[in-house]
């Protein structure tokens, strides 16, 4: 440690100890940033580091802990040691430096930043599974190091199930609150009582750092809330002796998504969920055949009739080519209420496997409606990462469940998946 006053939480203690990943998530209050911020600027003061530090996305530099970082030099008296650019910070005596970046770039560009000691990646709940599959083996100078902090929204957010559902080797992983900051002030503590008295289901993930099952004003919250709490997220076993479907959502810039299911009796077992972009049909065409299933019918949306500029083939032309044997069905148009309405009568019936669909759950939980600024909700849902699986699931309700109507799925004791306790009546 160097002679610098530094406070630190007790709990974040270990960011000056050697581990591959150091981590951190809890809710506000907690000191998280600046404890953060502070051990990488005292480590960087002592040696030459390298550091990156990085989110998911990052339009401008104000969007970084550039801002935060050059509050902490001030504070740290380091003003002296510390040169800070516009875009950089660099320590004029050792060659530390500090970059910023967002991840959702050309994976590409990723690589010129091999030579990283220290990689902090802040509000990182968000941080998608195919930025985590690029950023972690870029990060491998011997000895270097990936920081971690956050505050959990979704127990289905791909950071919070790769870092403290199933912590990677060499970690370390620390939940922190505002009752760990000795430092806590009046000021924050009265803004998070009036959050308990106005919004005690909010503060729960705001300030004590609990998941939610959906996000507020997620289009099928109820929905969600009720597929958790009747035990229908477990093991889902494959039927052999019946067909597996497939229901898209199209894209190429935007994601591709598709929802893999069987109808057993009255079940809708949603098996796998596949997503990606910059990827043509054929690739995922391909991906499927790999898979132990036999397919019975393909859903896609109305737009799988156009042909693609470049190839001359439609979504339709290919998958029938692909699975002459199967059906490739076209899900008319329909609005978004109609759509609603299909998803909601089905998901009483469906059971989802715990493993294979994580990303869609996070998508179904995460697909909201825009809010007004007067509070109110908008008419429609916002377009964003979440509206491709949501969209196939929507294309596998309207085009499959509206013309095999069955009787709602009855819970009873007894029987399981996995340890969950239902089953279809």
């Amino acid at each position: 440690m160097s002679n610098l006053a530094v406070q630190i939480p007790d709990k974040l203690g270990f960011l000056y100890e050697p581990y591959r990943y150091k981590v951190a998530y809890g809710g506000r209050g907690g000191c998280k940033s600046w404890s953060f911020a502070d051990a990488l600027l005292i480590q960087s003061h002592q040696a030459a580091l390298r550091n990156l530090c990085a989110r998911e996305h990052m339009e401008s530099i104000k969007e970084s802990v550039h801002q935060l970082l050059k509050d902490r030099i001030d504070s740290l008296g380091l003003s002296v040691a510390y040169e800070v650019q516009n875009t950089t910070i660099k320590h004029r005596f050792n060659g530390s430096s500090f970059a910023f970046t967002g991840l959702r770039i050309n994976p590409s560009d990723l690589k010129s930043f091999e030579g990283i000691d220290r990689c902090w990646v802040e509000e990182a709940r968000n941080v998608s599974k195919k930025s985590w599959d690029t950023l972690t083996p870029t990060i491998r100078r011997p000895g270097s190091e990936i920081w971690v902090s956050f505050n959990p929204e979704l127990e289905t957010d791909e950071t919070y199930q790769r870092f403290v559902v199933h912590p990677p080797t060499d970690s370390k992983v620390v939940e922190i609150g505002w009752r760990d900051n000795p430092w806590f002030s009046k000021e924050l503590d009265a803004e998070r009582q009036d959050c308990q008295r106005r919004d005690p289901d909010g503060y729960l993930t705001i300030w004590e750092g609990k998941c939610r099952v959906a996000l507020e004003g997620a289009v099928y919250a109820r929905e969600m809330r009720e597929l958790v709490a009747s035990g229908r997220v477990c093991k889902v076993p494959y039927e052999r002796s019946k067909p597996v479907h497939t229901a898209w959502d199209l894209g190429w810039g935007d994601s591709m998504a598709i929802v893999l299911f069987q109808q057993v009796g009255y079940e809708y077992r949603v098996l796998a969920y596949i997503e990606d972009r910059h990827r043509t049909v054929d690739s995922y065409a391909q991906e499927l055949k790999s898979l132990p299933y036999v397919y019975g019918i393909h859903y896609g949306p109305h737009d799988g009739v156009n042909k693609n500029i470049i190839s001359g083939t439609s979504w339709e032309g290919t998958m029938k080519e692909l699975f002459p044997s199967c059906q490739v069905k076209i899900v008319p148009a329909t609005d978004e209420n109609t759509q609603h309405a299909a998803v909601r009568n089905l998901f009483p019936k469906c059971v989802f496997d715990e493993s294979g669909t994580l990303e869609l759950r996070n998508r179904l939980a995460s697909y909201k409606y825009g809010m007004h600024t007067d509070g109110s909700t908008t008419r429609n849902p916002i377009h964003d990462a979440s509206s491709h699986g949501a969209k196939a699931f929507a294309c596998m309700a309207v085009g499959y469940d509206k013309g095999h109507e069955r009787s709602p799925v009855k819970m009873a004791v007894g029987s399981s998946y996995g340890g969950s306790s239902w089953m279809a009546s």
